[in-house]
C-alpha cells in the first residue's frame, strides 16, 4: 500500500485546509512521506491554481482533500440570536456584527466542479472527511486511477467508507486537531483514541488503516505500526514549519500555554473541532444554552469575529486547530522534519 501512495516513509502530511500550502506539501512530497493541501476552504478554481502550483513544485504523488459535508440547513432566528449574543465583542473592537450570515464553503457532494477537476487533474490520492462522496463520483474517481481516503471516528463510518469500495481509511482519534471528521454531527460521537481506533479497524476491516490523532515523533509512528497501521497521518506536526500559511500569531500560541489545553468546540464553525486555548474557545464555556449556527455558517461570524479583533492588535480569536500533541511542535522546514521523523522511527524501531 505504501507503494501505492507513492512513499519511502510511512507519514502523511495532514491536510489542514487553510494551512497546508503547495509549498508545504511539496516539500513533503520531495522528502518521501505524502503531501497533502485541503481545499475546502477555496472553490474550484483556488483549488486548481493550489493543485497546478504542487505540480510545478514535485514531480511525486501528494494528496488533495475535500470536504463532503451535507449542507447546513439555513436558521435566520438562530443565526440572529448568535450574532447578538457576540454583539458585545465586535464592539469592544469598534466594529458590529454582519447583517446576516453566509454559506461560505461548499460541499464537494454539492459542487460538480470539484469532482471535474479531479478528473482533469488527476493528483494520485484524493481524501475526504465530513463524509463520503456519491457512488457515481467514487466510481469516476476510481476508474481516473486516484487513490481514494476517507476519515472515520468509528466502526460504524469505517464500514460505510469500506462498502463505498475506497482504497485507505484514516482512523481519526480524539486527540486530532482541527475537525471531528464524524459524518453526522447530530450524532454521539464515540470519542475512541487514535490507537485504540486503529486496533479496532485493522481487526475488524479487511483494509488498510493509517492513524491520525496526537501523534508527533517517530515513536508515535511506530506505536501506530505497531497496532496495525500502515502510516501516521500528522497535521500538528508540521504547523510550525516556515512553509505552513499559519500566522505569526498562530506559531506563538503553539509555544504557549494554550497549547497544552486544546478544546473540542462546534463553537467556531457550528461543527466540533479542537483548538488550541484562546478567548474565543473560552466562550465555550459561557454558551449558556446558545447555539452556535450550523457549519459553515457560523464560521461565517467566526471569521469577521477574528478580522475585527486582529484589527485592533487582538490575535485571540484565531481559527488556531491544534491536536493534543501541540506542545511537541518542533519549528524547522518540512523536508527536515520528514528526515527527522523518518530517523526516530528508525531508531525507536530499532531498539526492538
Amino acid at each position: 500500500m505504501l507503494d501505492k501512495l507513492g512513499v519511502t516513509i510511512p507519514l502523511i502530511q495532514a491536510p489542514m485546509a487553510g494551512v497546508a500550502t503547495p509549498l508545504l506539501a511539496a516539500e513533503v512530497s520531495n522528502a518521501g512521506a505524502l503531501g497533502s493541501i485541503g481545499v475546502g476552504a477555496t472553490d474550484a478554481k483556488g483549488a486548481r491554481a493550489m493543485i497546478e502550483e504542487l505540480h510545478q513544485r514535485t514531480n511525486r504523488p501528494f494528496n488533495v482533500n475535500f470536504f463532503t459535508h451535507e449542507a447546513g440547513e439555513a436558521n435566520a432566528s438562530r443565526e440572529a440570536a448568535w450574532l447578538e449574543w457576540l454583539a458585545p465583542l465586535f464592539a469592544e473592537f469598534g466594529a458590529e456584527p454582519p447583517k446576516q450570515l453566509n454559506t461560505i464553503y461548499r460541499s464537494f457532494k454539492h459542487d460538480p466542479e470539484l469532482l471535474q477537476l479531479l478528473l482533469e487533474t488527476k493528483p494520485a490520492v484524493a481524501s475526504f472527511h465530513f463524509g463520503l462522496p456519491s457512488a457515481e463520483a467514487i466510481q469516476a474517481m476510481k476508474s481516473a486511477g486516484i487513490t481514494l481516503m476517507a476519515s472515520a471516528t468509528s466502526l460504524d463510518e469505517a464500514r460505510q467508507i469500506k462498502k463505498a469500495g475506497l482504497d485507505i481509511v484514516i482512523a481519526q482519534g480524539i486527540e486530532a486537531g482541527g475537525h471531528r471528521g464524524i459524518f453526522n454531527p447530530a450524532g454521539a460521537d464515540d470519542g475512541l483514541s487514535a490507537l485504540a481506533l486503529t486496533q479496532i479497524l485493522t481487526r475488524e476491516l479487511d483494509m488498510p488503516v493509517i492513524t491520525a490523532g496526537g501523534i508527533m515523533n517517530g515513536a508515535g509512528i511506530a506505536a501506530a505500526l505497531n497496532y496495525g497501521a500502515v502510516a501516521a497521518q500528522m497535521g500538528t506536526a508540521f504547523i510550525a514549519c516556515p512553509e505552513s500559511a499559519a500566522d505569526d500569531a498562530y506559531r506563538a500560541a503553539l509555544k504557549s500555554e494554550g497549547a497544552y489545553r486544546t478544546l473540542l468546540t462546534p463553537i467556531i464553525s457550528g461543527r466540533p473541532a479542537r483548538s488550541l486555548a484562546n478567548r474565543y474557545t473560552a466562550l465555550h464555556k459561557v454558551l449558556n444554552g446558545h447555539l452556535p449556527p450550523a457549519y459553515p455558517i457560523a464560521y461565517d461570524a467566526a471569521k469577521a469575529l477574528h478580522a475585527a479583533a486582529k484589527a485592533k492588535g487582538e490575535n485571540g480569536f484565531g481559527a488556531q486547530w491544534a491536536g493534543q500533541g501541540a506542545p511537541l511542535s518542533r519549528a524547522m522546514p518540512a523536508a527536515d522534519l520528514v528526515a527527522l521523523l523518518a530517523q526516530e522511527l528508525n531508531n525507536y524501531s530499532s531498539t526492538f
